[in-house]
């Protein structure tokens, strides 16, 4: 008996010292298997982080993307054999102590994420002397599962399943190691070197050129919404954007001299063609050795100040070009050069010796800041346009990459570059002023850029039909990956494809129909090289590439204080302006692969024509076929399940779960507003801010309960920030038929104390198109006290 207790006590001592294979933690465990030691942390309750790292491998990493520190999340842990689980209130995660697997579940036990067994990889790299690893980390997901995200990539698809991405900043492409599921939760790979994404029917796996540790991010935010904004709380909220960046840009590559600049903007508004911002591109520093000098040394801008001054007296704003690198000549490059913050390769442009600073290193990065203060910004430029982000890489040799950067090798923070290079003019500027709110627009992004007061833009796209079918699923995925501002050049940047530019029909056709597109995105920009696509350059009134193009642009403006509520609802709550269907619709099955429609905020469906009416070769002379516009095609448009929808240019109602067709002559883009949406309809202006908003049209599209949130502030500067705004919560309840404005709350200098609502419950005939309703069905007088109406 003495012998079968011992052997009893002794086989209970072993199964203990086995099952306390891990260390608890404060904010997780800690464990050492296969070789491998292994962290997991709750950053939050459905925010997990997973390191694993080479046994004994000691490291310090502190992560630049990421801003939260992890808060005291109480959780369980429980052991049932070789599997430690770890339970907050949001999520559940299991552990394998004898394989190093880990596991995610909700918290009913449904099987969310999971690492492959043995899916971790830890491969020597010699990264220009330094001795690291590879590392590869194998997960596997369900078979019908949608995943999307990881930045833009010009594909004309949006689930990302079943293929494979390289993920190193380049041209066309800004690469965001962040995916999201449609089953509710995300993932973000903790790693600036070149990075393999690839996904096939045996697992999906991360695998990048350099790294001291696999790290990674968890997100359970149980629907696409709830995912983006776990991004935002890891990786950054977004700010505001001022009003007036809602409003349309013209562009061209590039203004030669001040006047051409300013003859554009006086031109817009002999017309009446509501416009806010001009961009002067680049070489108003003169030639390429002195490239990016950030000052006025063309001769052909002789009194900068004077064109800026014009530009503002014409209630309009500008935004200039400045790059990531810069020519011999300058006295950037030279005091760069004695920093040793130049980065030693072939950039554009590919001669004259031009090179990409350092944005890892501080003191270059406050260097750039100096001189574009000096040189720029004390000038009253609005806006800043920072080109080659990625940066541009000529004549590309493996060993560019292992040049030294103030962070390490070049090839261990590649991917950062963007990151860093905004990051820089951002804090500075917000450092200068709080009174004019930074707006950038940026080439190139990386996770938590969106802090930044970033927009990015597709690049330097083809003008073709398939160019523009791409820029579709490509928003939407680079929006999915926590980014909310993206937009791109109406039109296309290159003309390659059109003899004629401009003057050939076909080439206008395709401009028409990315100019609709480009209104239902986060910035309403024409832009192009080797052409003049200002409205008057391409027609004039009465001709339907003008007229469409100044429809779209009045429809921009109207939506401004949609647009500027949305923009809040981003800021506030890590909102989307560009919504994949599957964030309001997951539950239809069928939205999850459409990569052509989108959601345009919580109320329009957008739907754009992406193929030409008539398909002519390069040298046809045809007749001009959009003369008759009776003589157009039709686009079939499926309406997601679950709502009712209402054509927005007709007020016709139809039920969700069928496809419709739709007729698309030339000044028609399907659109679409879901039953419920509440619409505040802005005055017709030529400027953002040129009228108050004190006679809003407010637009119910009945047929379901709705809620909108209408938002206000000084509209450029950072007083929001401090809590001086106000919101009007505006809900129907579609079974009475009444209209409840609530209380205006909070307060700003200079805010609408007496206004009024004009109410139009839209109809078929009624309430429709870009015109402003000639009779409302109720004129509200509000002072900010709670009233309720029935309609």
């Amino acid at each position: 008996m003495k012998k079968i207790a011992l052997l009893f006590l002794s086989t209970v001592l072993s199964m203990n010292v086995f099952s306390q294979d891990f260390q608890k933690t404060n904010i997780g465990l800690k464990s050492n298997t296969q070789s491998m030691d292994v962290e997991i942390q709750f950053y939050a309750p459905g925010i997990v982080r997973v390191l694993k790292s080479p046994e004994g491998c000691k490291f310090t990493k502190e992560s630049l993307s990421v801003v939260k520190i992890p808060e005291q999340t109480d959780f369980i842990t429980e052991q049932q054999g070789d599997v430690v689980a770890l339970r907050s209130s949001e999520v559940r995660v299991e552990y394998n102590v004898k394989t190093g697997q880990v596991s995610f579940y909700d918290p009913d036990g449904k099987a969310l994420f999971t690492e492959k067994p043995y899916g971790a990889q830890f491969s020597p790299f010699n990264d220009a002397g330094n001795r690291t690893f590879t590392v590869r980390q194998a997960f596997m997901l369900d078979e019908d599962e949608a995943i999307y995200g990881l930045g833009q990539h010009q594909l004309d698809y949006l689930n990302q399943r079943n293929s494979k991405v390289w993920l190193k900043q380049r041209y066309l492409h800004a690469c965001i190691p962040v995916f999201q599921s449609a089953k509710g939760y995300g993932v973000f790979w903790d790693n600036y070197s070149p990075t393999t994404y690839n996904d096939n029917p045996q697992e999906l796996s991360f695998e990048s050129q350099a790294g001291e540790c696999i790290d990674y991010y968890f997100m359970y935010g149980k629907s696409g919404d709830g995912t983006v904004a776990k991004i935002r709380e890891l990786t950054g909220q977004a700010p505001m954007f001022p009003l007036w960046t809602f409003g349309f840009w013209q562009s061209r590559e590039r203004y030669k001299t001040q006047k051409e600049l300013t003859d554009v903007l006086d031109k817009y508004r002999e017309l009446r063609i509501p416009i806010d911002g001009m961009i002067q591109d680049w070489q108003y520093w003169g030639g390429d050795s002195a490239w990016n000098a950030m000052e006025f040394l063309n001769p052909e801008f002789p009194k900068p100040q004077e064109m800026i001054d014009h530009v503002h007296n014409k209630n309009a704003h500008i935004m200039i070009s400045v790059w990531a690198s810069f020519g011999p000549k300058t006295p950037q490059f030279q005091e760069l050069k004695k920093m040793n913050a130049l980065l030693d390769f072939t950039t554009w442009p590919p001669k004259d010796g031009v090179r990409p600073y350092d944005p890892y290193n501080p003191a270059a990065r406050d260097l750039y800041w100096d001189y574009l203060k000096k040189g720029l910004f004390d000038r009253g430029i609005d806006a800043w346009w920072l080109d080659s982000t990625e940066p541009d890489h000529h004549n590309e040799k493996e060993s560019d990459y292992d040049l030294s950067t103030a962070m390490g090798t070049y090839r261990s923070v590649v991917n950062l570059f963007p990151l860093m290079t905004n990051k820089g003019v951002y804090e500075h500027h917000r450092a200068a002023t709080s009174d004019k709110r930074v707006f950038l627009l940026t080439r190139c992004a990386f996770a938590g850029q969106q802090r930044y007061g970033a927009q990015t833009w597709s690049g330097d796209v083809q003008s073709t039909w398939q160019a523009f079918r791409e820029q579709i699923p490509t928003g939407l995925n680079f929006s999915l990956s926590g980014v909310p501002y993206w937009n791109t050049d109406i039109g296309g940047f290159f003309l390659w494809d059109y003899e004629g530019g401009t003057g050939n029909k076909a080439y206008l056709e395709l401009y028409t129909r990315w100019f609709q597109y480009a209104t239902f995105t986060p910035m309403q920009r024409s832009h192009g090289s080797g052409v003049k696509k200002e409205i008057y350059n391409l027609g004039k009134k009465g001709d339907w590439v003008y007229d469409s193009e100044e429809k779209y642009i009045n429809l921009r403006y109207a939506l401004l204080p949609y647009l500027y509520s949305t923009g809040w609802q981003v800021t506030s709550n890590a909102g989307s302006f560009l919504r994949a269907l599957f964030m309001d619709f997951n539950d239809d099955a069928k939205v999850h692969n459409i990569s052509n429609r989108y959601m345009f905020g919580r109320s329009f469906l957008v739907a754009p024509v992406t193929e030409p009416m008539y398909v002519f070769s390069k040298k046809d002379k045809w007749k001009d076929p959009y003369e008759d516009f009776s003589k157009t095609g039709a686009q079939e448009v499926y309406l997601p399940k679950g709502t009712g929808w209402i054509d927005f240019w007709t007020g016709e109602t139809f039920n969700g779960g069928q496809t419709v067709t739709k007729a698309v002559p030339i000044d028609i883009i399907p659109l679409y507003v879901r039953a419920g949406s509440i619409i505040p309809w802005g005055p017709k202006v030529q400027y953002a801010a040129e009228k108050r908003w004190d006679n809003l049209e407010i637009r119910i599209y009945p047929g379901a309960d709705g809620k909108f949130t209408l938002y206000e502030d000084e509209n450029d500067n950072y007083n929001y920030e401090k809590g001086f705004y106000t919101t009007i919560d505006f809900l129907w309840n579609d079974n009475d038929k009444t209209l409840t404005i609530g209380d205006r709350k909070g307060n700003f200098k200079g805010m609408l104390k007496n206004r009024k609502f004009r109410i139009v419950v839209v109809d078929k005939g009624k309430g429709v198109g870009i015109e402003e309703s000639v009779k409302a069905d109720k004129t509200i007088s509000y002072n900010g006290t709670s009233l309720l109406k029935r309609m």
